[in-house]
């Protein structure tokens, strides 16, 4: 049996992945993995607490609000991110923020930190207005037609994480970072047998040997911006790259060395567009998807902003007073994470669920079927932005978008308020239908992606 996409008569669930309901083999689920990652996933995963098995390695779903709060917060540092995840991300971030560990991962989140409290990511919203607009000029050329959402959004986000990481971005080209992004998914960041079979890493997977001129594409980018900017000196108003080049650890006053520095550029460069412009376009999809909740989403947007010639584009003031357009991102990120699965590594022997972890286990975060779990959501497949209403309770370990615990994304109020401003703006000046014929496919490899892109067709709002 393989895993296929369905959208359910008469239109009441959005696309989705009918998750295996027969036990796999070892060959068989690695086809599926390296086709989908979405594919491996059980559907009883969706109605229990908790599923194991082994498939080379001994291996453990946890979809447990409370043992996700023991692996994420209580016990963080016993279940360090994945030999996997560190296989597939380590040769393009380095030992960055996202994937570093212990000590080493303290203090890079210390000399960060500064460049996303509250006050910094406020200031940025003129970037994200400005974005925004551009957005909507762009997509006014294709009224009346049908566009391409997806490929929007990676612009919009692009020029927003270009701006407030380099002051512009007129060192860096955004189609050759996503075409390496691409590239890079196509040939890395897929799993091999070799990781399935628990091999050590320093064994060479075949499937990722030829990406060295990838990772130099990358790599190259983010060491010519810091060269720039180093000869250049910092800017009168300091962006990301200055606030991490002048950054230190409070407690020890280390600095980032020249490797660090380009590793966390380029994590902030590819996880600060990706995964909002795919949220962007999740969200657009399902508003086309349902009409009533576009409505109400574009009465709220233009109450603030104003409608037909005398509309402007959201402020970083206005988030506050969107709340339906912020429920509709938190809905949007629990039909579709875009880290959908996340993996950690036992390091000791543990219990969760009232099940023994030996040291070793692979402990796998699904968060795709912890957001679809019968026994946390109602009719969980169903597109509801009510579910985060005000007055609605929501186990913290329940809603995991961007992690949980002291390792949450640092940039997860940044995407927030970056996505309520572009969603905003379009839906005040826009309606968005569906295409027949053309709904996306959720396919995760690396992030949750709609393959097939996001086409819907555009009218004036």
């Amino acid at each position: 049996m393989t895993a296929s996409v369905t959208t359910d008569a008469p239109n009441r669930y959005p696309p989705r992945v009918a998750l295996v309901r027969e036990k796999w083999g070892l060959l068989q689920t690695l086809r599926a993995a390296r086709r989908n990652l979405l594919e491996i996933l059980p559907e009883i995963a969706t109605r229990q607490p908790m599923v194991s098995g082994r498939t080379g390695i001994r291996w453990h779903m946890v979809m447990d609000p409370d043992a996700l709060r023991h692996i994420l917060k209580d016990r963080v540092e016993d279940y360090p991110k994945s030999d996997v995840t560190k296989l597939l991300l380590g040769p393009a971030i380095g030992d960055s923020l996202f994937v570093a560990e212990g000590a080493h991962w303290h203090w890079q989140r210390r000399a960060a930190a500064p460049a996303f409290a509250p006050r910094p990511v406020s200031a940025l919203a003129p970037v994200m207005t400005a974005a925004a607009e551009r957005a909507a000029a762009r997509i006014a050329v294709a009224e009346g037609r049908a566009a391409n959402l997806f490929d929007e959004m990676v612009t919009a986000t692009f020029e927003v994480i270009a701006d407030v990481t380099l002051s512009g971005g007129g060192q860096i080209d955004r189609d050759a970072v996503h075409g390496a992004i691409d590239s890079y998914i196509a040939q890395v960041a897929k799993v091999s047998l070799l990781d399935m079979l628990g091999v050590p890493g320093w064994v060479p997977r075949p499937s990722r040997m030829g990406s060295a001129r990838v990772l130099g594409q990358m790599k190259s980018v983010a060491d010519r911006a810091i060269e720039d900017r180093r000869a250049a000196g910092p800017r009168p108003v300091p962006d990301l790259l200055d606030l991490l080049m002048d950054g230190a650890d409070p407690e020890t006053g280390r600095r980032m060395s020249p490797a660090e520095l380009r590793d966390n550029l380029l994590t902030f460069i590819v996880a600060g567009h990706e995964t909002t412009a795919l949220t962007l376009a999740w969200a657009l999809y399902l508003c086309a998807f349902d009409p009533v909740v576009q409505e109400r989403a574009r009465a709220e947007a233009q109450a603030v902003l104003g409608s037909g010639s005398r509309v402007r584009a959201a402020t970083g003031a206005d988030v506050s007073h969107l709340p339906y357009t912020r429920q509709i991102i938190d809905e949007t990120l629990r039909l579709y994470p875009p880290a959908a699965i996340l993996s950690r590594t036992a390091q000791a022997p543990d219990t969760l669920c009232g099940r023994e972890i030996r040291r070793g286990d692979t402990v796998m975060l699904p968060i795709y079927a912890l957001h679809r779990s019968h026994l946390l959501w109602s009719d969980p497949d169903r597109f509801d932005p009510g579910r985060f209403a005000p007055g609605q309770a929501v186990d913290r370990f329940a809603f995991l978008p961007f992690g949980g615990g002291p390792r949450i994304c640092i940039g997860a109020s940044f995407a927030l308020q970056e996505a309520v401003i572009i969603l905003s703006t379009l839906l005040a000046r826009f309606r968005f239908d569906l295409v027949p014929g053309r709904n996306p496919k959720p396919v995760l490899i690396l992030t949750l992606r709609p393959d097939g892109g996001v086409w819907l067709r555009v009218a004036p709002a």
